[in-house]
């Protein structure tokens, strides 16, 4: 991590709540002093030097000839010296009482601690630089991002004088040290493709400094793009050969080999009266014997270990994190009691408390047991609970016992357990998680990862079974839900059957109706598991659980549970809340629950058995929450589109949004949710329900996850098809022709789109028959033919006025000013833009009012009025930022890259050309990224950057050559030429250089 500048002020460490300062100074950007958060004048620009040599100097006092030699330099006025005393005077005024000190005829500022910006960047580079150290790379980069954000501009900007002059090439060097710093973070924890284009645009700007060359190398490697990394080096040889007649360093050199062999790690004694018991006390060793098979939490055996064998007192409660039994609680304890024992000579108590069966343990029962077991006649063993837990402390006073406590049911069970000597220790295990348990350190203890799954399985069943069937082995894990209880059972029947092969076991798990029969191999069961658990619940803790497993996402929130109870969501958290204590529930986030899948397969096996008829009726009215707030989000991101109008009606209240941003944050959160409700429910009577659903969240949801949309669309138009409902398989198909445009696979979404126009007018669905119409228009204008794209927005625009549908008019006109600044039409273009906006209003940032402002930032341009183009643009950045569209955001990129191109702004092009295709990289499309390589490969022309420029041409030129036709010769006919002129430009320079 670079230190800061040595003439810099010291690091002092502050507490983290500190009030700010009553005066604070800046000097990273133009010198400014505040007072209590308002900005006081620092005067002339002599004054702020003066003011920048005291801040700068740590409250040194520096003599008034130091002081003129650092303002004016070597030719100061004749008046230096009342000039100073003047500017001296002024700072006072407007600095706080006793700040500027004057002595022996010089001056000092006493600066207060954090109050001046450098000293906080140096406070957030130290604190970075320690947790870089300590492995914390995420926090570490969180910093240094918190540090460079303190700079506005050059820092100590338009101060005169040689002081400021040589502190300000002191600053930026170390600004610039920073920046690599946090690249360098950046690489480490995988941002590769966003790296990528501020790397670009800091070798433009300091094309000699060979690390950021090094990580630009490395950053484009691991994004996939080895040829540019290597014309990265090619480019650095040729201008450090050309400029300073040296070759790259040997890091650089190192990297370029290593890149070009693929190298894989590119891409980590005693008194008082009860001293008779204690003296009788013997020595117990109750542990249950442990597992030869242990395998896995490594790191937890050894931090829970370190921590029982160091602190005084230890006291631990281990519960899981997925809420069952089963998942090695017990298994853990045991396995590190038995690792930590010889830390404890005076012996290891035992006791299961039996906390998850009808009737747990009482804690009288357990301390006779324990007093028993250290010694105690049961002639001299109290009878009352108090007295005996007395007896029980004073016995292991001095002594150093571990005590382990197994299945508790809740804190108050536990406490009369807990020895109080210093030099015990405890461990508990629960599948609650004691968080009124003062001073436990809680353990949350979760299911095996698949690597560990994979290990544990294979130990049991032997090596040679499973190396020939690993992925079988893995079905076989994942079908357990990684939990151990479930792998031994499974494994161990396999054991015993050699005639089976793995796959044989894991088909028989696949099958979920079943799984939970095939999970029992002697006295061991989950089914039994879940049981003991299941009948302590009350009755409506009981239906909560049956009902909320039949959902198929993988988590639900508060109000979609509500609405499948059909209670209040105050009465719905109390229950959900009650089933998270008692361990079947899991709280994923506030608001949040979701279940283990063995978990949920019980519930789904207890609502068939117990409450057949309420199934049904409860997923039918979370399809109905889910398409009645889908509907109300649609309507809050389009205003005034009636399309939500011709949806399935629904019997359930919708989610309320107070306001936009409202209603993407719960498109956002229930992106699974909806996705996992539809393709459960998309047959029979709620098939048109459920496939509405998908529709009207098909410019959210999938932009969000293109992939899971695609195949649960594709799975409802199957089940339209084959229930021969037309409305609902063109519904289907629209949804899917949206999903293929977002990803640029045009030949997909025309097909789907044809076949949704046939049905919707065979139907007269006036929502897809109007959709469909212009998602066909913007096809076709994708692909150049214009006079088709007209025709089919035209169509489209006449069928939403006759559905008086003014969204969908404002979006028809939007794409129309594409179609006329395509042909030429500039000022129509613009035109139409504009009356798009108008329709639409400008008051909520949706999505229709940033498609609108990216056409006419487009029809601006057209016209040369640049500046107003990128306006618009700008605006319709944000947009798309905020509502996480990739494909709006990469686009508007692309475009101003394009702009500054044309403004012979190279650099800034390359950097607007490579954030385009760090953004489009998530959503696809090779023809999108072709476009953007052949600006990035201009841009990089532009800098001198010849070797990566032809790069990026050249493979754009391969995607170009799989277009068809006249548009596929005119994209690569200019290509060619760029390479032909670059190819020959650069052997005339390998031959002068070869001829010098």
């Amino acid at each position: 991590m670079p230190a800061p500048p040595t003439t810099s002020a010291p690091v002092r460490r502050r507490p983290a709540a500190a009030p700010a300062p009553p005066q604070q100074f800046k000097v990273l950007g133009p010198v400014r002093l505040y007072r209590y958060g308002e900005e006081a004048s620092a005067g002339s620009p002599q004054q702020r030097a003066l003011l920048a040599v005291l801040l700068l100097r740590s409250g040194r006092t520096a003599t008034a000839a130091e002081l003129i030699d650092a303002v004016w330099g070597e030719d100061p006025p004749s008046q230096a010296l009342a000039a100073l005393r003047t500017y001296a005077s002024r700072l006072r005024k407007v600095l706080s009482p006793g700040v500027l000190v004057s002595e022996s005829g010089g001056y000092a500022i006493a600066v207060a601690p954090g109050s001046l910006d450098l000293e906080q960047a140096q406070h957030l580079a130290a604190e970075a630089d320690r947790c870089r150290t300590d492995g914390k790379s995420a926090r570490a980069r969180m910093l240094l991002d918190k540090a460079l954000a303190l700079w506005d501009g050059e820092a100590l900007a338009g101060v005169p004088g040689p002081f400021a002059e040589a502190h300000r090439a002191r600053l930026e060097a170390w600004r610039l040290e920073l920046r690599e710093a946090r690249l360098g973070l950046d690489l480490e924890l995988g941002a590769h493709a966003e790296a990528v284009s501020e790397l670009t645009s800091l070798t433009g700007a300091h094309p000699l400094r060979e690390r950021l060359r090094e990580l630009l190398m490395l950053a484009l490697y691991r994004s996939g793009r080895q040829a540019e990394a290597l014309a990265v080096y090619a480019d650095t040889r040729r201008f450090l050969a050309e400029e300073l007649g040296v070759e790259p360093g040997p890091a650089l050199r190192e990297l370029q080999q290593r890149i070009l062999r693929a190298d894989p790690e590119l891409g980590g004694a005693a008194d008082g009266p009860e001293a008779p018991y204690r003296a009788a006390l013997v020595r117990p060793a109750q542990l249950p014997a442990t597992v030869p098979d242990f395998t896995g939490r490594t790191a937890l055996v050894d931090e829970l270990v370190t921590l029982l064998t160091t602190e005084p007192g230890f006291l631990t409660a281990i519960s899981g994190a997925a809420g069952i039994g089963g998942i090695g609680k017990t298994t853990l304890a045991v396995h590190v009691a038995h690792a930590a024992r010889s830390a404890f000579p005076d012996g290891q108590l035992y006791a299961d408390l039996q906390g998850v069966g009808p009737r747990a343990a009482e804690p009288e029962t357990v301390l006779g047991s324990f007093l028993r077991a250290l010694g105690t006649p049961d002639a001299q063993i109290p009878d009352s609970l108090h007295d005996r837990a007395a007896l029980y402390r004073s016995m292991l006073d001095r002594r150093r016992v571990l005590v382990l406590l197994d299945n508790a049911r809740d804190s108050a069970q536990v406490r009369p357990l807990l020895p109080a000597a210093p030099g015990c220790a405890t461990l508990i295990t629960s599948r609650v998680r004691m968080v009124d348990l003062a001073g436990a350190h809680l353990v949350d203890l979760d299911v095996l990862s698949p690597e560990e799954a994979v290990q544990f399985f294979t130990g049991i069943v032997g090596e040679e079974r499973v190396a020939a069937e690993r992925e079988a082995a893995l079905d076989v894990v994942s079908a357990c839900g990684f939990l151990p209880l479930a792998i031994r059972i499974a494994a161990s029947r396999l054991a015993a059957r050699r005639t089976w092969t793995v796959a044989v076991l894991a088909a028989k798990l696949a099958d979920e109706r079943r799984r939970l029969d095939e999970l029992q191999a002697g006295d061991l069961a989950v089914r039994s598991s879940f049981e003991l658990g299941y009948g302590q619940l009350e009755p409506h803790q009981a239906r909560a659980f049956r009902l909320i497993g039949l959902a198929d996402g993988p988590d639900i929130s508060l109000a979609a549970a509500a609405a499948m109870l059909d209670g209040p969501p105050e009465e719905t958290e109390d229950q959900l809340e009650a089933l998270v204590d008692t361990g079947f529930l899991e709280s994923a986030a506030p608001g949040r629950y979701r279940f283990h899948d063995l978990t949920r397969l019980y519930a789904r096996a207890c609502a068939e058995r117990e409450a057949p008829r309420e199934r049904d009726a409860a997923l039918t009215r979370l399809l109905d929450f889910y398409l009645a707030s889908a509907a109300e989000a649609y309507a809050v991101e389009h205003p005034g589109d009636r399309s939500v109008e011709h949806l399935a009606p629904t019997s359930r209240a919708a989610a309320e949004f107070s306001y936009l941003e409202d209603a993407r944050r719960w498109l956002g959160a229930e992106t699974e949710g909806i996705l996992s409700c539809a393709r459960q429910l998309a047959h029979g009577a709620r098939l048109r329900r459920a496939i509405d659903l998908l529709w009207s969240v098909k410019d959210t949801v999938g932009v969000r996850s293109p992939r899971l949309y695609h195949e649960t669309a594709a799975a409802a138009k199957r089940a339209a098809h084959a229930a021969r409902d037309a409305q609902a398989e063109g519904r289907a198909c629209a949804a899917l022709t949206a999903v293929h445009l977002t990803a640029g696979d045009l030949r997909a979404a025309d097909a789907e789109a044809q076949r949704a126009l046939v049905l919707a007018l065979a139907v007269d669905d006036p929502v897809t028959g109007a959709w469909v119409q212009y998602d066909r228009g913007v096809i076709a204008l994708q692909e150049g033919r214009f006079p088709e794209a007209d025709r089919c927005l035209r169509e489209a625009l006449s069928r939403f006025r006759a559905d008086d549908n003014p969204f969908g008019v404002a979006s028809a006109l939007c794409q129309l000013s594409h179609v006329e600044a395509g042909v030429g039409n500039v000022r129509s273009a613009v035109a139409l833009a504009e009356e798009a906006i108008e329709r639409i209003g400008s008051e909520a940032a949706t999505l229709a009012l940033a498609e609108s402002r990216y056409a006419l930032g487009i029809a601006l341009s057209a016209t040369g009025r640049t500046g107003e183009a990128l306006s618009q643009l700008d605006q319709a950045l944000v947009i798309f930022e905020d509502c996480g569209q990739a494909l709006g955001e990469g686009m508007v990129r692309f475009r101003r890259a394009q702009i500054q191109l044309a403004l012979r702004a190279p650099g800034r092009a390359a950097a607007e050309a490579e954030q385009a295709l760090a953004v489009l990289s998530r959503v696809g499309g090779d023809r999108r990224r072709a476009d953007v390589l052949v600006v990035l490969g201009d841009a990089m022309a532009g800098q001198g950057e010849s070797a990566r420029a032809r790069t990026c041409w050249a493979e754009a030129l391969a995607v170009y050559e799989r277009v068809r036709g006249p548009e596929g010769e005119e994209l690569c006919r200019p290509l060619r030429e760029r390479l032909h002129r670059a190819g020959r430009t650069a052997g005339e320079g390998a031959g002068r250089a070869a001829g010098s």
